[in-house]
């Protein structure tokens, strides 16, 4: 099965999405917009043991394995962090296990996200990343070991 699109399309995507708004009021409205169309996340996913450590605001993420490839869902309590994510499962949902731990992400600071998150909006991110990223790691060592 191919993915439509390339971990390096998608961030291109992204970039170029984000480069028509003008000023960062319209690109955190965007963000919060692109977090009310994250799929929701099924209820008794939204444990304790789901949560992503290090983020102000409470974020749940999951993953599951099919075919292959990484499949992300993730809720948060706050729209700018729910917006955030958004954009992460957006860009590495179904993405196989070596493309999420292999191609950097260079679109974070390519739209200018990091300089323009509070320092504690920029940790949160850094901590969902680790996260998918630990996912990706759990998923391929168990594809090393079938």
């Amino acid at each position: 099965m191919t993915t439509a699109m390339t971990l390096a399309q998608a961030q291109q995507e992204v970039v170029d999405e984000f480069s028509m708004f003008g000023d960062w009021q319209d690109r955190y409205e965007h963000l919060i917009e692109l977090g009310k169309d994250l799929p929701l996340i099924a209820p008794e996913k939204k444990t304790e043991e789901n949560i992503v450590k290090g983020c102000q605001s409470r974020v749940w993420l999951t993953a599951e394995q099919e075919d292959g490839l990484v499949h992300f869902t993730a809720d948060s309590d706050a729209m700018i962090t729910k917006g955030i994510v958004a954009l992460l499962v957006r860009v590495l949902n179904d993405r196989t296990p070596e493309e999420i731990l292999n191609t950097p992400l260079t679109f974070i600071d390519r739209i200018g996200l990091r300089e323009h998150l509070s320092p504690n909006r920029s940790n949160g991110l850094v901590a969902m990343l680790d996260q998918m990223k630990r996912y990706a790691v759990a998923f391929s060592a168990d594809a090393n070991k079938e």
